[in-house]
This record gives C-alpha cells, sequence and structure tokens, in this order.
C-alpha cells in the first residue's frame, strides 16, 4: 500500500534524524520551512510531526517549535523479578503513610517522589478555561447534585474512549466516581468482604494497600517482574493455595514499577481468573500515557465472563485536583451504584460538565500528545541524571509509559533514613517500604519525571544522592522515623 504524503515527510525528517543531520534537543525547521522544502500544505507537516511524536522522535514545544527527543546516555540496570513473602498480610501502613506524604509536601521542597502530574501543559490552561466557562453557561445546574451513576454526558465521552482500550461498554454501565480511590474502594466492596484474601502486585501502590486496610482484608503479595508485571505461574500458584477474592492490578504502566503486562499474559490472566472463579479490580489509570503510538490494550478487552471492573481516572493524565473518575463495572453497575450513593452521594457536577465538554472538544487528546512526549524525554533526563549521581549498583525501571521510576539504591542505603534526612535538606521522595504490607524494599525509592528536568530538579537529584553517605539500615520502620516525617511535615498527602 502506498504511504500517504504526511507519511512521506516524516520518514524524510526521521531519515535525517537518523544521519545526524538533527541531533538530540537539536530544533527541527518549522512548519512553514519544512512546507516549503517538501512542497506541502501546512497541514501535511503537522500530521507529518504528530507521526514523529508518536513514535518518540520528537518533542513539540508550545510557541518553541519541534526538537529531536534527548535520548538517555545508557539505560540502567533494572531490577529484578520481587520474591515476596507467600503469605496473606494484614495491612498497617496507614499511619507511617500519611506521616511521609503529609511531610513531602511541606512548603519549599523539591517533590521529586510524589505521583502527581506536571501542571503547566497547554492543555491544563485549556481545562481551566473551560472549568470557568462552562460554570458561567451551566448556571445553577453546575451547583446541583448529579446522583449516581453521574453525568450522562461523561459517560458517553468515557463510553467512546473505551475503544481505544479494546473493548466496549455502555454509557449505562460506567458509574462517575471521585478520583480513581473511591472506585478502587467501591469495587473491593462490591466483590469481597471483611477478612477476604486480595491478590496484589508486589511492590503495590501505597493507596491501594491503604484501601485494603480500610475495608479490613488481608494483601497478598505476588511476585512481580518490573517490566511484564506480575508472575502468573507464581499467581496460579498462590491461587490454588489461598481463597483469593480478588486482585487488584495496574496492568499499564503500575505504581511504582511502570510495568506492562504483554497482551498474551493479559489473555493468560483472564484464563486463571476464570478457573479459580476470582474477580479482577484492573487500575487503568496511567495506560493514556503510553509512549508508544496507541495505548496499551485493558485486561477488560480480553474479559467474556464479565469477571473485570475496570477503574481510572484523569487524575494522573490531566489534573488530579479536578477528582473525577470512574468504574466500568458491566453487571455490578447497580450494585457500585448503590455503594456510591451511600459511600459520598454525588460527584461534583461542575467538573463533570466541563470534563464532558473538554472531551467533546478534542482537549483530552492533544493533551495526551503533548504529555506522552513531555514525560517520554523526562524520564530520559531523569535516568541520566540517576546514573550521573547515584552510587554504584543502582538500578532503575526505565518504563514505556506513564513518569515514575522505581530505583533501587545499594543495600547498605536505608530509604526511611534517607527520606527523612533528603527532606531536611530540601528534597522528597517516597520510600520503598510503603508500596508493601510487609514494608520490604527497604533500599527501594520512588522518583516522579513528570516535572521539567530543569536545574532544580538536577541540583535535587545530585543532593539526594550525597545524602545516601552514612543512611545505613535501620531496624526501625516506624515509631521515631514516622514521628520525624509527621513534625517536618505541612500539608495534605
Amino acid at each position: 500500500m502506498q504511504e500517504k504524503r504526511y507519511q512521506q515527510v516524516a520518514d524524510a525528517v526521521a531519515a535525517q534524524i537518523d544521519a545526524g543531520v538533527y541531533g538530540p534537543g537539536e530544533r527541527l525547521p518549522s512548519l512553514r520551512r519544512l512546507s516549503a522544502q517538501h512542497r506541502v500544505s501546512i497541514s501535511t507537516v503537522v500530521q507529518s510531526y504528530r507521526l514523529l511524536e508518536d513514535r518518540g522522535l520528537l518533542i513539540p514545544r508550545p510557541q518553541s517549535g519541534h526538537f529531536v527527543r534527548l535520548k538517555p546516555a545508557r539505560v540502567p540496570l533494572s531490577p529484578g523479578r520481587t520474591a515476596p513473602d507467600p503469605e496473606p498480610t494484614q495491612v498497617t501502613l496507614s499511619h507511617l503513610a500519611m506521616d511521609v506524604l503529609r511531610a513531602n509536601e511541606s512548603p519549599g521542597v523539591v517533590p521529586l517522589g510524589t505521583a502527581m502530574p506536571y501542571d503547566g501543559f497547554p492543555g491544563v490552561r485549556l481545562l481551566q478555561r473551560t472549568l470557568a466557562s462552562e460554570l458561567r453557561r451551566a448556571g445553577p445546574r453546575a451547583l446541583h447534585n448529579e446522583p449516581p451513576p453521574g453525568l450522562y454526558d461523561l459517560r458517553v465521552q468515557i463510553a467512546r474512549r473505551a475503544s481505544d482500550a479494546g473493548y466496549a461498554v455502555a454509557p449505562e454501565e460506567i458509574v462517575v466516581t471521585t478520583g480513581c480511590q473511591e472506585a478502587l474502594i467501591l469495587s473491593l466492596r462490591a466483590v469481597s468482604q471483611p477478612g477476604d484474601i486480595i491478590a496484589i502486585e508486589s511492590p503495590a501502590f501505597y493507596g491501594t494497600l491503604q484501601a485494603i486496610e480500610s475495608l479490613n482484608l488481608k494483601a497478598l503479595e505476588i511476585p512481580t517482574d518490573p517490566v511484564t508485571g506480575i508472575d502468573l505461574a507464581a499467581f496460579e500458584t498462590q491461587l490454588a493455595r489461598w481463597p483469593v477474592a480478588a486482585c487488584i492490578l495496574v496492568p499499564s504502566f503500575s505504581n511504582p514499577l511502570g510495568s506492562c503486562m504483554p497482551d498474551s499474559n493479559k489473555q493468560a490472566l483472564i484464563a486463571l481468573l476464570a478457573r479459580h472463579d476470582a474477580m479482577l479490580i484492573e487500575d487503568d489509570i496511567y495506560a493514556d500515557l503510553s509512549f508508544d503510538a496507541g495505548r496499551p490494550m485493558a485486561v477488560k478487552a480480553f474479559d467474556r465472563a464479565d469477571r473485570v471492573l475496570l477503574c481510572s481516572s484523569f487524575s494522573k493524565t490531566l489534573a488530579p485536583g479536578i477528582r473525577l473518575g470512574w468504574v466500568a463495572a458491566g453487571r455490578r453497575s447497580g450494585t457500585i451504584e448503590h455503594l456510591k450513593f451511600a459511600n459520598s452521594g454525588a460527584t461534583a457536577t461542575w467538573s463533570q460538565l466541563a470534563m464532558a465538554r473538554f472531551l467533546d472538544g478534542g482537549g483530552y487528546d492533544r493533551h495526551l500528545r503533548t504529555a506522552r512526549a513531555a514525560y517520554r524525554a523526562q524520564r530520559d533526563r531523569t535516568l541520566d541524571h540517576v546514573l550521573e549521581y547515584f552510587p554504584p549498583g543502582t538500578r532503575a525501571t526505565c518504563p514505556q509509559g506513564g513518569f515514575l521510576i522505581w530505583v533501587e539504591l545499594p543495600p547498605a542505603v536505608e530509604a526511611l533514613t534517607l527520606c527523612r534526612r533528603a527532606l531536611s535538606a530540601g528534597v522528597s521522595v517516597v520510600p520503598g517500604p510503603l508500596f508493601s504490607p510487609t514494608r520490604r524494599y527497604r533500599n527501594f525509592i520512588r522518583l516522579n519525571c513528570a516535572r521539567p528536568v530543569d536545574g532544580t530538579v538536577r541540583d535535587a537529584i545530585r543532593r539526594l544522592a550525597r545524602l545516601m553517605t552514612g543512611c545505613e539500615r535501620s531496624e526501625q520502620l516506624g515509631g521515631e522515623i514516622a514521628m520525624d516525617f509527621a513534625a517536618q511535615g505541612g500539608g495534605d498527602g
């Protein structure tokens, strides 16, 4: 099949990049200049640059042009497959988690760890304008309650986007929630009872652990590969041994590993759950931030028995403060709707109206193109600095989506001690023990590469590296360390 003109232009520019005509970080020809060079329209050049952006070759910078993406000097060694305890565990992390997170939000601290998206993208500013205009346009309706399952127009937009992830869902099967955390908790309540066992990745997002703890459930950690996700053979062994009610997984760019489960594993996972009559709560919150063209297929795309509750939100892709999430609940939508009403009544109407309009107008897709390219470049720059400044023996993940990096420090470095010292020096990271109910990963930290890697961030990474000297292991993971975090805290985790 003959290539289209915009593809030919893109291939020509890509060949120049490969040949070194344009090096990493250098500015590419303007739209007008490239249009004249190839005798094509400006719109064709725009399509060409978007294709190169999807391929990961360039980065658009608003009001500055298009630049060749920087590549990391070298790819770091990745941490190995995890090997957690094979016993279900009662989770008791909430106090330590809140102490650490409050401290990480202290004024004047460079936030290298908290999982917040960058708020300086043009799409975020467009959303702010949409919120303001929608408040005026909708009038009193914007301040009224929109009872569960939520605003129909928003549910239609979410249902349309589901096809990008490979599954079909009707608007009537979607329940809008106040963020993804509420979606996870409602889903857990729908498929489990207090005392049940919930299987999780290891390491796992501490918000998931707090949800399990709040519902008096037990967590069963499953060995996990930092590239491909949970070990399905190990999971099957655990399913045969323990009465697992459900599992919570982040199959696409997990927090904190950044792992992405291959499609073949997703299919095998569905078959495994069917054999053991277990449910999956799929946390799909980072999937839209894939660095490759197109987003990964959801596990729900392979589900033919309504065994998957898919939860997501716009908190990590766009803006956390808009507090909009959802559950694609299938036949359990009525149960989730009832639980939502009992839990919080309703989700803010104003933000639902604005988000429906933002999605319908294409603002979200334009934002994602910018964010994906920026996060890929910032991942590379962050890894460059980690490899340059951190001590020998450091390992780090190199995720293909999202904006989180999981770093394994030399065995002698105690992450909680390091985090406490770093806060005193004006730098925050999140320590590994928060990501395990048994407080494993004592020499691991999570880094966020969403923020542009400028001089402030580079200096903070260098400062953090210097502080590692003298952070020997300590047997105390709570108590005085947690109190020290709390004493330095200020803000909302």
